[in-house]
């Protein structure tokens, strides 16, 4: 058993107090001990996808207490890969809010960081129903806290919805794993994909119940239609590296749905006999709509990439849905390609809002400083964002396609999918020409700068000043990764690929969880 499994949760849980409490008052050293710290887990997610590659699942148990009856942490090649992309942009995120000075605007920003980091990890690392919903609480109280960071009434207004949302998620998953332990006796994730199977068609009623109670309560998380309202509005009106960072956010959701329903409620589960994916489907396919059309509609910037957020959760989502490994490997490419996207986007639209003097709102203004440098930096996010060739987005819609191809929804998936890219390419064609084509030497009209924004994006200085190379670091590294994933796909998607079969077979997770090997 390895210490280093835990590590990802450890140390960031250790360190958040400890900022909090000993560096509040000490900006420099709460970010030299910030960065140490995602440094030190960079370093560590790294060795861990190493030690996962070879396909073997590695088991923690905490207390040498076994399973079912203790807590189990689970590392294999799915989450390896989850906790290298958290780090990834954790670094890129935490670099961003340092240099642009975003995390001295209120107090315990580091710390918050720091427990919002620890939730994801543990979330993506725990083998154990009720401990995702302990690292889910955790989720939800650090990102309140980062949500309204820097104050303002609109900000507390979008956070106060956002927790109640999230609030009534974490009450319908009490219910629902109340629900399923009264019919199976056990919470533990590889117990369940064993007891589900085990159940009679007779007695199927708890475990329809509570599998569609979870997959709502996934859906809150990943935003997906009916219950993807909250996004728009959250994310659009977040501190900019705050929104980069929540980009993962949704992911968590999406990944307890592909770790949940494809190893407990899967295809094969003949007591639900695809219950999840006939309802999963029509979700992901309206959501992708919404986010479409919301991307075309917008009349600020936030707003528009939040609704493009919510259009890839769509698009990733519909490969969810045929739960088949060659869609899963579609999805988690797709996943990866999108976290790093929208983060691009989230982050260049702090370097831009800040030197606009209407702020966020799309409409014809002086050209800003470093215009060209921005506008080929949206650019670039824009094609990855909309599947545009040649970055990683336009092969994570071409896969997802051909994934797709041989399922019963290859029409409307199809039909969907390209129509929604369209649209959210028409967007942001639109969006980029009004921000850096189209100018004005008129003053803003101060009517229609009064608007319904936070309030740090109300004043802006009459000269802004040219980003430094600090500033505009962290964007150009998430574009970067759209090019890597583009460069190295074969490599990712042959990866990806174990990962979805290890998922799928089962068989490895549950004898290593549970020790089935040696009692035999």
């Amino acid at each position: 058993m390895s210490h280093w499994i835990i590590a990802p949760v450890i140390l960031p849980a250790l360190l958040a107090p400890i900022i909090a409490f000993v560096m509040r008052h000490d900006i420099s050293l709460a970010r030299a001990a910030s960065f140490a710290g995602t440094i030190a887990l960079a370093a560590i997610t790294v060795g861990l996808l190493i030690m996962s590659a070879d396909g073997s699942t590695h088991v923690y148990t905490l207390g040498n207490w076994p399973a079912p009856f203790g807590i189990v942490l689970v590392l294999d090649r799915l989450s390896a890969i989850m906790l290298l992309l958290t780090a990834a942009l954790a670094l890129i995120v935490l670099l961003h809010a340092t240099a642009t000075g975003w995390d001295n605007r209120g107090r315990h920003f580091h710390a918050l960081f720091q427990f919002q980091i620890m939730g994801i990890c543990g979330a993506f690392l725990t083998g154990d129903a009720f401990n995702l919903f302990v690292f889910f609480e955790v989720l939800l109280i650090a990102s309140y806290g980062l949500m309204i960071h820097g104050g303002g009434r609109v900000r507390l207004q979008a956070g106060l919805q956002y927790v109640v949302m999230n609030l009534a998620g974490s009450t319908l998953f009490l219910f629902a794993l109340g629900t399923l332990y009264a019919a199976t006796g056990t919470l533990n994730i590889a117990d369940l994909a064993l007891k589900v199977r085990e159940l009679p068609v007779e007695d199927a009623a708890l475990i329809r119940v509570a599998a569609i109670l979870l997959m709502v309560v996934f859906a809150i998380k990943a935003a997906l239609f009916p219950v993807q309202f909250w996004l728009p509005a959250t994310y659009s009106n977040a501190p900019a590296p705050v929104a980069a960072l929540f980009a993962i956010m949704t992911k968590v959701g999406a990944y307890a749905i592909i770790r949940i329903h494809a190893a407990v409620f899967g295809p094969d589960v003949a007591v639900l006999d695809g219950l999840i994916g006939d309802w999963l489907m029509p979700a992901a396919l309206v959501t992708l709509a919404i986010g479409a059309i919301g991307v075309l509609g917008a009349k600020r910037l936030m707003p528009l990439l939040s609704f493009s957020v919510v259009a890839s959760m769509g698009t990733m989502m519909i490969a969810v849905a045929a739960f088949t490994p060659q869609a899963t490997t579609a999805a988690l490419y797709y996943l990866l390609h999108s976290t790093f996207s929208a983060a691009a986007l989230f982050l260049l639209a702090d370097l831009v809002v800040s030197r606009r003097p209407g702020g966020d709102a799309l409409r014809a203004e002086p050209p800003i400083v470093q215009n060209g440098l921005f506008a080929a930096l949206f650019f670039a996010g824009a094609i990855g964002m909309a599947g545009m060739p040649p970055l990683s987005g336009f092969l994570g819609k071409l896969v997802i396609l051909d994934a797709m191809a041989d399922t019963p929804h290859m029409t409307l998936s199809w039909v969907a999918i390209l129509l929604g890219s369209l649209l959210i390419i028409l967007g942001f064609a639109r969006a980029g020409s009004i921000l850096f084509w189209k100018s004005t030497a008129l003053a803003p009209d101060p009517e229609d700068t009064a608007q319904d924004t936070p309030d740090d994006t109300a004043a802006k200085p009459d000269s802004p000043a040219p980003a430094n190379a600090l500033e505009v670091a962290p964007t150009m590294a998430a574009v970067a990764a759209l090019v890597l994933l583009s460069v190295f796909a074969g490599p990712t998607t042959d990866y990806l690929s174990a990962a979805s079969e290890q998922l799928f077979d089962g068989s490895d997770y549950v004898n290593a969880v549970l020790n089935l090997d040696e009692e035999g």
